[in-house]
């Protein structure tokens, strides 16, 4: 007879779902990427320079993860999503723009860098060189 594993509480799931969450973040290059594609959608046109420094830094860190630098590539998204994230907080928007396609665009991308900040400040702050070291 099989005995059934006890029932997870509710904080003890949230936090299983949270570390999977970050490692999610850490491992993939999906998130800066993201991120990079998001912030070239909305300012290619019309070019704007200073927005468009952030996708090939962005880039640079998707680099840094294939490589075997998690940890670096962490810190250096966190900082230039943190980045882009103060400057896209200087922009103001009427009501009626914030709830259009180019809005939700923008909320998106927001939303998305607070992520990569968060989750990249945590594992650059918490990561261990050590193992990434044994890693490589």
């Amino acid at each position: 007879m099989a005995t059934s594993e006890p029932s997870k509480s509710f904080l003890q799931q949230a936090k299983a779902w949270g570390e999977w969450l970050l490692t999610l973040m850490i491992e993939s290059s999906v998130p800066p990427m993201g991120l990079a594609t998001l912030i070239f959608a909305q300012h290619a046109r019309p070019f704007q320079t200073v927005p468009m420094l952030f996708p090939p830094m962005l880039a640079f860190s998707c680099y840094l993860n294939l490589q075997g630098y998690k940890i670096d590539s962490a810190g250096t998204t966190a900082a230039f999503s943190g980045a882009y994230l103060v400057l896209a907080g200087r922009r103001r928007l009427g009501l009626m723009n914030k709830f259009g396609a180019r809005g939700i665009i923008r909320g998106a991308t927001q939303i998305l860098a607070l992520a990569n900040v968060v989750a990249g400040g945590l594992a650059y702050g918490f990561g261990s060189r050590a193992k990434e070291d044994e890693k490589l």
